[in-house]
């Protein structure tokens, strides 16, 4: 599912350089990426998807080397083959909760607004414990509230890859639990494969492999500059 050799990327600033010799992710593998703030594991989830990409080296996604696409084709390929769920959620504030789950529908012409992706949206929110507020707009929702829509919209198009940035940061311990279940569940059942940056350890024993990031990260020996959490 992910291949990656010689992947290299630093930004602009300075202080931050990422390398990744190699790393394989197999199809319907569950795996959890741990690490300090600040060591690359939000870039390497933006690099996979190609909203990022490297100066040098391969990311092989579903058999994409990413960098060959421009990018309408990475926009696209990302919205048809990968569920993202974003650290910062990324809901558009002027939309209500249903319409924030249904985005990627809406924003793709390849993929058909029906009446049954309606009702998988609504399933999806009912899942997740905010089935009543699919007509709030998402300005009036919690942190957490919005977390919950941020999974909701990842499961929409049930993608074979789902990568996810902290998915229970912001959630109580019950919630927590209810949000894991259903990504490892959907997981399970559809064979897909589940990438997710944590920094909760108790989350662990639900992944079959664990990678720990610092092995990958370093400071940029051409600046002085301290090193600051990678967007």
């Amino acid at each position: 599912m992910i291949s990656i050799s010689d992947l290299r990327f630093h930004y602009s600033q300075g202080g931050f350089a990422l390398h990744v010799p190699e790393l394989e992710v197999e199809s319907g593998e569950r795996v959890a990426i741990i690490g300090p703030s600040g060591s690359g594991k939000t870039t390497l989830l933006n690099l996979i998807a190609g909203i990022r990409l490297p100066q040098s080296g391969r990311v092989v996604t579903k058999q994409i080397d990413i960098s060959d696409l421009a990018d309408g084709e990475r926009r696209d390929f990302r919205i048809q083959n990968i569920g993202l769920v974003f650290q910062e959620f990324e809901l558009l504030e002027y939309l209500n909760v249903l319409d924030n789950i249904l985005l990627p529908y809406r924003i793709n012409t390849s993929l058909e607004l029906t009446k049954g992706v309606r009702q998988r949206a609504s399933e999806l929110a009912e899942m997740m414990g905010i089935g009543d507020k699919a007509n709030r707009n998402v300005r009036r929702l919690s942190q957490g509230e919005k977390q919950r829509v941020a999974v909701c919209r990842a499961l929409l198009a049930e993608p074979p890859l789902l990568l996810a940035d902290e998915p229970t940061g912001n959630l109580d311990p019950t919630n927590k639990d209810r949000v894991l279940d259903i990504l490892v569940e959907y997981a399970e059942s559809k064979g897909s494969t589940l990438v997710t940056v944590t920094h909760d350890h108790d989350l662990l024993s639900r992944f079959e492999r664990i990678i720990d990031f610092k092995q990958f990260y370093d400071i940029d020996p051409k600046s002085e500059v301290p090193p600051a959490e990678a967007p």
